[in-house]
Parts: structure tokens; sequence; C-alpha cells
């Protein structure tokens, strides 16, 4: 468990994780006039999955699929593919579902060129200078929706069909995942400092920023579900949330600490990220990308320069900061009463 609270930063542990991925590459960057969802690795894998009759092999998966695979394949193998061994055992036991993937959700992404389009727009008018990603769609190990690395993002499109209701979901989710994970391929890496010094409001930040940059541009909340259940008891939510926060951070204090082993700190870090599946019982997954959200909407709202708002909330250089200045505190009485 060493590398515990390492890869829970990096969020790697859920399945709409948004980590930036350390592997190094070139930025080409797209025009978003001329952007598209490669999937010459998700034709592979269907190709692989309909010879072998829905049950392929490790070997058919690493010879058809793994090996010569493209940028997406690359990005997702650590932490969510792994492996032929384990993308073949995740098949066999939700081949019924690679196929409904396959047969009903791949013809959506594959027409899905537009809205991408759309959502870079509006993101190059958001991010002006700054070099958008490519858009790769691959097909994983039902762990994962998506992930970034500061050259590409990388959809999951097995998850994405799963947590969608029918081929209108599946547009819907995915032009959140567009504007999503495009903002964690444009996000710099937090200093480990800052990171180890608040890990829960840092993770929450970061992921709540994705999710606020996906509403500001598609004007879809990310998953509205949540934010039904969450506005009908914010008050008490967030008391928990600043009692894991505060436990954490006692526990997490310089970079060093990091490596604890300590299942108490990845119990608390779990109710909130990396969760999907195993969230506490009667909530929504991924609690902490929903605080984020409101803390970033906060901040942005309480700013007289916007676009200033959004480069603070990118850099994410004073986590605690941006929380103070948020005002953000729901059951607290503001100053001078209400």
């Amino acid at each position: 468990m060493n590398r515990l609270i390492a890869s829970l930063s990096c969020f790697a542990l859920t399945a709409l994780a948004g980590c930036v991925s350390a592997i190094p590459a070139p930025q080409p960057g797209y025009d978003p006039l001329d952007a598209q969802v490669n999937l010459t690795d998700a034709y592979r894998f269907a190709d692989v999955f309909r010879a072998t009759g829905g049950l392929p092999t490790a070997d058919a998966l690493q010879t058809g699929y793994l090996d010569g695979a493209g940028r997406g394949i690359e990005i997702f193998t650590p932490g969510r593919i792994s492996s032929a061994e384990n993308l073949a055992a995740r098949v066999a036991a939700r081949s019924a579902d690679y196929k409904t993937a396959i047969e009903t959700c791949l013809p959506v992404v594959e027409a899905s060129n537009a809205e991408l389009r759309a959502i870079y727009l509006a993101l190059a008018s958001l991010f002006p200078g700054r070099k958008l990603p490519e858009i790769h769609a691959v097909f994983g190990a039902f762990n994962s929706g998506g992930t970034a690395a500061s050259d590409a993002q990388v959809i999951g499109i097995e998850v994405i069909c799963d947590i969608s209701d029918g081929p209108v979901g599946v547009r819907e989710t995915l032009r959140t995942f567009y504007a999503h994970e495009t903002v964690h391929a444009l996000q710099p890496s937090v200093e480990a400092k800052v990171e180890a010094s608040d890990l829960l409001l840092t993770a929450s930040l970061r992921e709540g920023m994705a999710d606020f940059v996906s509403l500001l541009v598609t004007g879809v909340q990310p998953s509205a579900a949540r934010d039904t259940w969450a506005k009908a008891r914010e008050a008490e939510l967030w008391a928990e949330f600043l009692a894991d926060r505060h436990f954490i951070r006692e526990r997490i204090k310089v970079p060093a600490d990091m490596n604890t082993d300590d299942p108490e700190v990845f119990a608390r870090f779990r109710r909130w990220h990396g969760n999907y599946g195993a969230a506490p019982e009667g909530w929504p997954h991924e609690m902490g990308y929903w605080f984020g959200q409101q803390i970033c909407q906060a901040y942005f709202d309480q700013a007289e320069d916007k676009r200033a708002a959004i480069a603070d909330l990118m850099a994410l250089e004073d986590p605690e900061r941006i929380l103070e200045l948020s005002g953000y505190a729901p059951g607290q009485e503001p100053p001078g009463g209400r």
C-alpha cells in the first residue's frame, strides 16, 4: 500500500478519473475545426471481439489490440487496462456489455465529431493560445471512463456506454467528457508540496474545475442526478467533507507522507474520489467532484475579473486560499447576516 496515496492523488482508481498522465509526449494540438475522434484502436478491439465470438483470449487481445496500438492505448494501459490478461478477464465477465458498447455506443462516438468541434471552439475561446489535445476513444477494462495526458485525452467507450441512458444519453455524456478531460490535459501539474498539504481539497478542486468548465461550455450539468441529490443535503455533506479533509491533513503534511499505508486515509479519501461502483451507501459516486465544482463556481462568481479567476483555478497554486476567497461555506451564516 506504499503507493496508495500517490495513486489516489492521480485518481487512477476512479472510472471517471481525469488524471494527467506522466508519459511525456509532443503536443501537436488541434484546430477546433479539424478536431475528430480517433477510433483506430476501438475498431481493432471490435474486430478482435467479433472474431472470437465475444470471448477473446489474452493472446488475441495482445496481438490484435494492444501490440502496435496508438497513443490512446499507451495512455490508457497503466492503471486501467493494465495487461492483456486483465482485459481478457474483464471482457469475459462482461461480454454482453462490451457487445452492447460495440453495437450501440461505438456508432454514437463515430457520429460525435460535430459535438467535439463545438466544444473545442468554446474551449479555444476560454483558453486562447492553448494547444487542444488529440481525442482517442478506446475499449478498456471497465474501470475508467476517461483520462488525459498533456497531448491527448482518452475516452473509455464501454464505461461511457454503461453510465449513459441509451444513444441520447451517450451523446450527452460524451459532450461532458470531451470538455472535462480536455481541462485535465490543459491543467498544469500541482506542486507536490501543495498537493500534500491539502490532498482532499486539491483533488476536489482539480476535478471540480473540469466539471465547472464542462458546465460552462456545454450548459449541461455533468451529473444532474448527483447535483439534485447533493443540493438537498449540502450542509451536512460539507460537514463530512471538512471532517475527512481535517483527518487526512493531520496525517499527510509533506510529500514524503504521500507514501502512507494508513488504511483510514485511503477509506476517507475514497468516500469522495475513486469510488465509481463503490460510493458510500446511498451516495452518488465522486462527490468530491461536486464539491470542487461548487467551490470553483463560487470563486468565479465573486471575481470581478472572470478570466483571471479561470487562470487561478487552473493554476491551483493555493487551494486553501481559493476556498477562502470563494466564500463557499454551506450551513454557515454569511458575514453580516442574511
